[in-house]
């Protein structure tokens, strides 16, 4: 008798996925640019690169460096700004309609943050904003909002003020606590969170002794921080009662179990894809087929669903 087919639907925020793969900012572009390779709809959505107000340059190369079980990025959110992206990018995914498109927004200031969503807010096509707080690779905004809590308070209540759609904040990892942070954009209300982002980290080359990446600093991300992204999980799914995105090395099925087993409710794939950039429907794909092969009925139903060490 054939297995029954596994239910992949999630609900976020608001928004029902048909699956709880996203494929990550910063590495799956404008979306478009992949449709010839990825089958969109064979995914929950994805994450478009940060967009701010004016296009950005980004920083000079080299911009990525190889490390042992991951990268190192320092690309300076390089985009082509709000308008470009409302009149070019977005309209040919409307193609697309069950894969979400989640843009990603960032600026140096609110007064830029709060610019870009009102600019956003008139558009269609957009699923949900993910709020960028915590990018290490930049000189002013990023980080600097989400490692600091007043700061960050401010500009979620802000953001979400102004928005007209569901307000996921990405958290830097790079903090002392991680829950904390989730908890102050729970409070100020923020719809989801996603973590981790990228971990502050550098390289250099010893024969010339000098820093591999042209802005010195990048963020570290692979296979490599997983076990951290996972704890940071498992710890703000106990502090929060909002959605969270899981992400941080993320390249096979059971990676993906793990990040839902610890509290997540959808993940999302980013270095993977720099390997290959079917990553996302591979892992859409495969996530399914563990399923199955564990009679999961409902993939949901793994959220959170971690069972303790008895005492």
């Amino acid at each position: 008798m054939p297995r029954v087919k596994p239910e992949m639907k999630v609900k976020l925020a608001g928004l029902e996925l048909v699956n709880p793969v996203i494929a990550a900012s910063g590495t799956f572009g404008y979306g478009i640019e992949l449709e010839e390779i990825v089958s969109l709809e064979r995914i929950g959505g994805f994450v478009t690169k940060g967009i701010s107000l004016e296009p950005m340059s980004g920083h000079a190369a080299p911009r990525i460096v190889q490390t042992a079980a991951g990268m190192l990025n320092a690309i300076g959110l390089q985009n082509v700004g709000v308008e470009e992206f409302i009149e070019r990018k977005l309209p040919p995914l409307k193609r697309y309609p069950a894969c979400k498109v989640i843009v990603n927004v960032f600026g140096s200031t609110v007064g830029e943050y709060i610019g870009v969503i009102e600019r956003l807010n008139l558009a269609g096509g957009i699923a949900a904003y993910e709020l960028n707080v915590s990018c290490p690779n930049v000189q002013e905004g990023g980080m600097a909002f989400g490692a600091d809590p007043g700061s960050l308070e401010y500009l979620v209540s802000r953001a979400k003020a102004a928005s007209r759609r569901p307000l996921i904040v990405k958290l830097s990892p790079n903090v002392t606590s991680i829950s904390h942070m989730a908890k102050i954009a729970e409070d100020a209300g923020a719809d989801a969170v996603s973590l981790t982002n990228t971990f502050l980290a550098m390289s250099i080359d010893v024969e010339t002794r000098q820093p591999r990446l042209s802005n010195i600093t990048g963020g570290l991300s692979g296979p490599a921080i997983k076990p951290i992204a996972l704890r940071m999980v498992y710890e703000t799914a106990r502090a929060v009662a909002i959605p969270i995105l899981g992400m941080g090395g993320i390249v096979t099925a059971e990676d993906a179990v793990e990040f839902l087993l610890a509290g997540a409710t959808a993940v999302q794939v980013g270095t993977a894809s720099y390997a290959d950039p079917r990553a996302s429907e591979r892992l859409a794909h495969s996530l399914e087929s563990w399923c199955r092969g564990h009679q999961v009925e409902r993939i949901a139903s793994l959220t959170g669903a971690l069972e303790l060490p008895r005492a």
